[in-house]
Parts: structure tokens; C-alpha cells; sequence
């Protein structure tokens, strides 16, 4: 009889649930595929279009994006951001001290007002840019 009432030792669980954490990354999962569409990486402008030829890539160029309203949007990689003139000269002409062969390319709505193209020209010229270029859309592509 003695034998039927031996006990016997519970052996400790050491595994690790990981249920949870499945759960938990699941829900993350759904919130970066509902948030990634809603990102606006860029400036919403519709470009000019023509015949021109493309040009040559040296490096990574600058983008500055004038809006129909006048506003300059710097792009250094990263998304754009909204700066007025002079911190758009001051910030160009640091880049460019470091970087004397910079290119910057300038794309504008195809409603901007030329005097505005022009005048983010000039800022660039101040900072000191030799290479500035103008950016458009084939004309294959017109909507």
C-alpha cells in the first residue's frame, strides 16, 4: 500500500510563454500598416513637363521645393522641411563649405509663380551654389 502513496515530485515548467508577446507584435504590425500610407514623405506639387534631357548624378542633390504660395521646403534626405530664405541661405552655405561640388535642384508647382522659381535662385546663388537645376516631369507622363 505503501507504494501507491509515494509522491511524486512536480517538475518546474521552465519554458517561456510567449503568447503575449506574439500578441503584442501583432498589434504593432497593425498600427505601422495602417500608419505607413498616412506618411507624407514629400511636398505635394504637380511638376511642369518637358522634353529635357536628364542630369548627369553626381551624389545625392538638394531639393528645394517651392510651393504655388511662395514657401521653400528644404530636402536633405529626410523629410522635408518648411524654412524661410535666410535659414535657407545660412543652411545651404554650411553644406556647401563642406561639399563645394553641391548640387541643388529646384522643383516648383507648375502654377508657382516664376517670380518665386527665381527668387529661390537667388537665395542659392547667395549661398554660394554652383550647380543649381530645375526639376520636371517627362512629357510621356502628363496626366
Amino acid at each position: 500500500m505503501s507504494e501507491l502513496y509515494i509522491r511524486r515530485r512536480r517538475k518546474r515548467m521552465s519554458e517561456i510563454n510567449v503568447v503575449p508577446y506574439i500578441d503584442v507584435m501583432l498589434v504593432l504590425l497593425v498600427i505601422f500598416m495602417i500608419t505607413a500610407p498616412l506618411m507624407n514623405l514629400g511636398v505635394e506639387i504637380d511638376l511642369p513637363t518637358g522634353d529635357a534631357e536628364p542630369i548627369t548624378d553626381r551624389g545625392d542633390p538638394l531639393m528645394v521645393t517651392v510651393t504655388r504660395a511662395g514657401d521653400f521646403y528644404l530636402d536633405t534626405g529626410d523629410a522635408p522641411q518648411l524654412i524661410d530664405g535666410e535659414t535657407l541661405v545660412a543652411t545651404i552655405s554650411a553644406i556647401a563649405a563642406r561639399n563645394p561640388e553641391l548640387q541643388v535642384i529646384v522643383g516648383g508647382d507648375r502654377d508657382t509663380a516664376y517670380q518665386y522659381i527665381y527668387e529661390a535662385m537667388v537665395l542659392l546663388q547667395r549661398a554660394g551654389v554652383a550647380s543649381v537645376g530645375l526639376v520636371g516631369d517627362p512629357e510621356d507622363l502628363q496626366p
